[in-house]
């Protein structure tokens, strides 16, 4: 397994991830959908040079909010919930910034989210963010299932982002990262979880 260049401390492991996700109260749905998110982020770092840690305990993570809120501020909840836990700011930053391809100033405004940085820059948040648009549920789909469901919506921007970002990151990984479902299938093994 690849550390990457960047070594975080305070980064939890995989088994220590699903062990706050039930201690916050996530339900097993939630859960089983960050393991999945969990499963095509890996696969992306197979090929991708990036932190492991903090990728995979940002995957596992990133929808902790949701034992709170269910709308589109769960991530910013959800960074609150593990700032206040004492992770680190990377940590943090990834759950924070991984709805969609990012939300840019215009998107927070209209969301009621207040005044902050939405937009993942780093290639942890990057690799996180995308690794959710590439999971519906427990599910996992190509990037064109979550751009689609971002037009019907109306929101094209979202999805010009989304676009971008899938080949931003299917160039650094060397092939197109809608691969993911026929290389995990699309139900994968989810280890994390006991008794998968």
């Amino acid at each position: 397994m690849k550390e990457g260049k960047r070594l975080s401390k305070n980064i939890p492991d995989e088994p220590s991830c699903i062990q706050i996700l039930r201690e916050a109260g996530c339900k097993q749905r939630v859960i089983v959908h960050c393991c999945t998110v969990g499963v095509v982020a890996e696969t992306m770092l197979g090929r991708i040079d990036a932190n492991w840690r903090l990728v995979m305990a940002g995957s596992l993570l990133h929808d902790i909010g949701r034992s709170v809120d269910n709308g589109i501020t769960h991530a910013l909840v959800g960074s609150e919930i593990i700032s206040k836990m004492g992770y680190p700011k990377e940590l943090v930053d990834i759950i924070k910034k991984h709805t969609g391809a990012g939300l840019d100033e215009v998107d927070a405004r209209d969301m009621g989210l207040p005044p902050g940085d939405y937009m993942p820059r780093t290639i942890e948040e990057k690799i996180v963010a995308h690794a959710d648009n590439l999971v519906s549920d427990d599910r996992v789909i190509s990037h064109r299932h979550s751009v689609e469901r971002l037009v019907n919506k109306g929101a094209l921007r979202g999805a010009e982002r989304m676009e971008s970002l899938h080949w931003e990151l299917s160039k650094l990984y060397g092939k197109d990262l809608d691969a993911i479902p026929g290389i995990v299938g699309e139900y994968p093994r989810l280890r994390w979880l006991s008794g998968s």
